[in-house]
């Protein structure tokens, strides 16, 4: 099914949140004792500088049918850059990619994807045949998606950051 713009992102952003929460936990770690000790520091942040991340999560119902795969937003009708596009292009660092509950309310499971090693996962697929399994997928609206298989890319450098999954 699928919905304008307007409606998709207001049903997406009932889950900013909750992805906040889990994103953030990614961000921090408990400082060392000498920092906490001489610093007035009990917790550091990951990276040192901006990190952009990207939001998406699918409906109720697509964990069941596609439990590994994660789609990103290929090529819409009025020809606007998409998500790939930009990703491919260096935009973004992490991803969260989410599954809504039976609800749609909250989430039942979800990855951190680090873009990076996307990027380099593609790069290696082109220039040595490493066999990443992906596809497309078209909308009746025409929108097309690219999926990928999270469990097909390098070991090296990891794709996921994090996972989680409600039972």
């Amino acid at each position: 099914m699928n919905f304008p713009y307007a409606i998709n992102r207001s049903w997406s952003d009932r889950f900013i949140p909750e992805i906040q929460r889990i994103v953030g936990a990614h961000l921090l770690s408990i400082a060392p004792d000498a920092f906490d000790m001489h610093e007035a520091t009990d917790l550091l942040m990951m990276e040192a500088k901006d990190l952009h991340i990207a939001a998406r999560v699918r409906r109720p119902g697509y964990a069941r049918v596609y439990p590994y795969d994660f789609t990103i937003r290929a090529q819409v009708p009025s020809g606007a850059e998409t998500e790939l596009s930009k990703i491919v292009n260096g935009k973004g660092d992490w991803m969260f990619y989410g599954h809504a509950d039976a609800s749609g309310r909250g989430l039942a499971s979800w990855w951190l994807i680090d873009l990076r090693a996307f990027r380099a996962g593609l790069i290696r697929q082109a220039t040595n045949g490493y066999p990443i399994r992906c596809g497309d997928r078209t909308n009746p609206d025409g929108t097309r998606f690219k999926w990928f298989d999270i469990r097909s890319f390098p070991p090296e450098p990891p794709l996921v950051v994090a996972s989680g999954h409600r039972a």
